[in-house]
C-alpha cells in the first residue's frame, strides 16, 4: 500500500489587489500541496469576488484578527500596501502562523528589526517575496559558484530600468516615503539586487546617487550605486522608473565565465546567456544541465517553501536574510543623501536612516502637483 498523500497546506491571502492575483494563481498551480481557504480585504465585495474567482468556497474575513481567530492556517500571504506589512506579519506570527510578505518587507531597518525579534521570540518564520532567487537558472548559478567551477566573482552589473507614467502615482500610497518607504530602490529594483546579493554574498561598502528626475513623487525615481563585496567583487546597481525601453538585467563576470540574464518581470532559462572564458568551454555543458522552461515567479518561491517544510527546514528569504537586502536599500539612500560611502553595518544606533529610508535628509523639495505632472 502506498503512503497516503499529506494534507494540503492551508493558506490565506490578506489583501486582494493586483499582486494577490499572482499569489493566488501560484497556489492554484501547486495544488494539491496547498490550498486557499480564506481571503481578507477591507472591501467585502472585492474580497468575495476574488474568492469566487480563485478559491470558490473560501471564507471571507473583514480583517486579519477575525481570520486568525477563525482559521487554522499554515501560511498567510500579506499582499497589502507596504506600511501595513510588519503590523500584519507580527499579528500572524504571534498567532503562530508563518507569514509570506510582499516587498518591501518593512519601511525601515528599525521596523525590520522588530519583525526579526518577534520571529525569533515566537519561533515562527517571517518570509519575504524575493521570487527571482528561486528561478531554476539562479539556483543553478549559485550551485555552480558554490562548487568553485566558475572561479572568483570579479564584476557585476544589476539594472532595473523600468518606466512609469505620472498617473501610476495617482494611488495615494505610491511615491511617498511614509507609506511606500521609497521609490524604485525599495519597490521595484529590490528584486534584482536581491538576486545579485544572493549570488555575490555580503557587501562591504557602497557609494550611491539618487534623484527625482521626472515623476510626481516625494521619493526618488532613479538611484545608482557602486558596490564592493566581501569577496572583492565590484558591482553597479541602477534602479529607474524613467526608462522607456524597459528591461531587468544582471551580468556576472567570474574568472571562468560570464553569466547574464535580461528579462522584465520574470525570466526563463531562455533569457540567460552563458559565455565561458577561453580554456573553460566545458563549463557550458554544466550550465546546460537541468534545463527548465519554468518562469521565475511566486510559484517557484512558494514551492521552495513547501519543499523546505517537507524537509523540516526553515525556508529561504526569512527575516534575518531579508534584512540584509533592506539594509542595502537603506545604505543606498544614506550614501546618496549624505554624499559619502556607507559601510555595511554602519546604519545602527541613533542613525536616522535606521528609522526611515529618507533619513530626514532628502535634498529635493515637495513633489510637484499631479496636475503639473500630467501637463
Amino acid at each position: 500500500m502506498s503512503d497516503p498523500q499529506p494534507a494540503a497546506r492551508r493558506v490565506a491571502l490578506i489583501g486582494t489587489g493586483a499582486i494577490a492575483h499572482a499569489h493566488a494563481q501560484a497556489v492554484i498551480d501547486l495544488a494539491p500541496r496547498v490550498e486557499i481557504v480564506a481571503v481578507v480585504d477591507v472591501d467585502a465585495a472585492r474580497a468575495r469576488a476574488f474568492a469566487d474567482r480563485f478559491a470558490p468556497g473560501a471564507a471571507v474575513y473583514p480583517d486579519a484578527g477575525a481570520l486568525l481567530r477563525g482559521e487554522h492556517l499554515d501560511l498567510v500571504h500579506i499582499c497589502t500596501p507596504p506600511q501595513t506589512h510588519v503590523p500584519l506579519a507580527i499579528q500572524a506570527l504571534r498567532a503562530g502562523v508563518p507569514a509570506l510578505i510582499e516587498k518591501p518587507t518593512a519601511l525601515s531597518l528599525a521596523e525590520m528589526d522588530e519583525l526579526v525579534a518577534v520571529s525569533r521570540e515566537t519561533g515562527v518564520p517571517a518570509l519575504t517575496v524575493f521570487q527571482h532567487r528561486f528561478g531554476p537558472a539562479a539556483v543553478r548559478l549559485r550551485r555552480l559558484l558554490a562548487g568553485g567551477v566558475l572561479g572568483r566573482p570579479l564584476v557585476a552589473t544589476c539594472e532595473t530600468l523600468w518606466y512609469r507614467t505620472a498617473d501610476y502615482f495617482d494611488l495615494p500610497w505610491r511615491g511617498r516615503w511614509e507609506i511606500e518607504g521609497g521609490g524604485p530602490t525599495m519597490g521595484h529594483g529590490i528584486h534584482q539586487f536581491d538576486l545579485l546579493l544572493s549570488v555575490l554574498g555580503p557587501w562591504t561598502r557602497l557609494s550611491a546617487f539618487a534623484a527625482r528626475q521626472a515623476l510626481p513623487t516625494d521619493t526618488e525615481d532613479v538611484s545608482m550605486a557602486l558596490v564592493e563585496f566581501d569577496n572583492g567583487a565590484l558591482a553597479t546597481v541602477v534602479n529607474s522608473l524613467v526608462s522607456p525601453r524597459e528591461t531587468s538585467r544582471l551580468r556576472f563576470d567570474f574568472a571562468h565565465a560570464t553569466v547574464e540574464v535580461e528579462h522584465l518581470y520574470g525570466y526563463t532559462d531562455a533569457d540567460w546567456t552563458f559565455t565561458p572564458a577561453p580554456g573553460h568551454e566545458h563549463l557550458a555543458e554544466l550550465w546546460a544541465e537541468d534545463a527548465s522552461d519554468e518562469t521565475s515567479g511566486h510559484r517557484g518561491q512558494i514551492a521552495a517553501i513547501l519543499d523546505a517544510w517537507d524537509a523540516g527546514q526553515v525556508p529561504a528569504a526569512a527575516a534575518d536574510d531579508a534584512r540584509r537586502t533592506l539594509e542595502f536599500a537603506a545604505a543606498t539612500y544614506a550614501s546618496a543623501f549624505r554624499g559619502r560611502p556607507v559601510a555595511a553595518g554602519e546604519i545602527a544606533g541613533d542613525d536616522p536612516f535606521l528609522r526611515s529610508m529618507d533619513g530626514g535628509a532628502v535634498p529635493w523639495g515637495p513633489a510637484p502637483s499631479r496636475q503639473e505632472a500630467h501637463a
